[in-house]
């Protein structure tokens, strides 16, 4: 007979082993967090004291969670390092394995000069369907404009690849050098988006730099709020197929591939 003390001895020692062997059956997820991969800011003298744009991406390296509840928070110091600006902004949900451009703007009573952004860890989300289902809505037909007053206007169309029309998008445009450097951005919004029914969007962006030389601009959409609700919404009605033109050419009149098969037996 086995004595009382090792009976229990025994037992905690296989609770060990299977608590041991559980976890490396299931082994936590470690999700790794937000990056702000680009970030720039310009101030322009305006009427009321001093205009400060800023531009930045958030990137995601988690392939199947939303990051949400994501908050910037925009700090402007003087010479001095006393705070002449605040604001927190609100983001967008940023998609899984994707990034977030966002842009904003904020007044100054005085000129900052050092403007930095920091943000508020996301919520993490996991995604309702895989990551091939959250597809970009294309941008077509752009212009980019410079403006006698040094801002630049810029215009374009959005379309939805999904069945379910988009009750609101946000487009963000990106202004970049030559050596693809962050200079400045914008944002816009539109609404009821449809299918094969793109709007046009228009939008300025100010505060570039006079010596600044545009080269390129980078202009993306996005489903508008701090969850990914929306986007998985549009995800879940299912996308548009690719062609969707009839074909023009006759049909075979015999199925090759069932000729082909019968001469095989043959």
């Amino acid at each position: 007979m086995i004595p009382r003390s090792r009976t229990v001895s025994l037992l905690a020692l296989g609770a060990i082993c299977l608590a041991g062997c559980a976890s490396e059956e299931q082994p936590v997820q470690e999700l790794k967090p937000l990056a702000l991969k680009e970030q720039v800011f310009n101030i322009v003298k305006s009427a009321d004291g001093y205009a400060v744009n800023w531009a930045g991406v958030l990137s995601n390296a988690n392939p199947w969670h939303f990051g949400e509840h994501v908050v910037a928070t925009i700090v402007g110091q003087d010479t001095k390092g006393a705070e002449v600006v605040r604001m927190d902004q609100p983001l967008d949900a940023v998609p899984p394995g994707g990034s977030l451009a966002f842009t904003g703007q904020a007044t100054a009573t005085q000129k900052p000069a050092k403007v930095t952004i920091q943000y508020r860890p996301a919520q993490w989300r996991l995604a309702a369907r895989i990551p091939s289902a959250f597809r970009e809505f294309p941008i077509t037909r752009t212009q980019t404009l410079r403006q006698k007053d040094g801002s630049y206007l810029i215009t374009g169309y959005v379309d939805n690849p999904y069945r379910t029309a988009a009750s609101s998008l946000v487009v963000n445009a990106l202004l970049r050098d030559k050596s693809g450097k962050l200079l400045a951005g914008g944002s816009t919004f539109v609404d009821d988006v449809k299918a094969g029914r793109p709007p046009r969007f228009i939008l300025t962006v100010s505060g570039v730099p006079a010596r600044a030389k545009v080269a390129k601009t980078e202009i993306t959409a996005r489903t508008w709020g701090s969850t990914g609700r929306p986007y998985e919404d549009l995800a879940l009605g299912g996308a548009l197929p690719v062609h969707t033109v009839k074909p023009t050419t006759e049909p075979f009149a015999v199925d090759r591939s069932t000729e082909i098969v019968s001469k095989y037996k043959q």
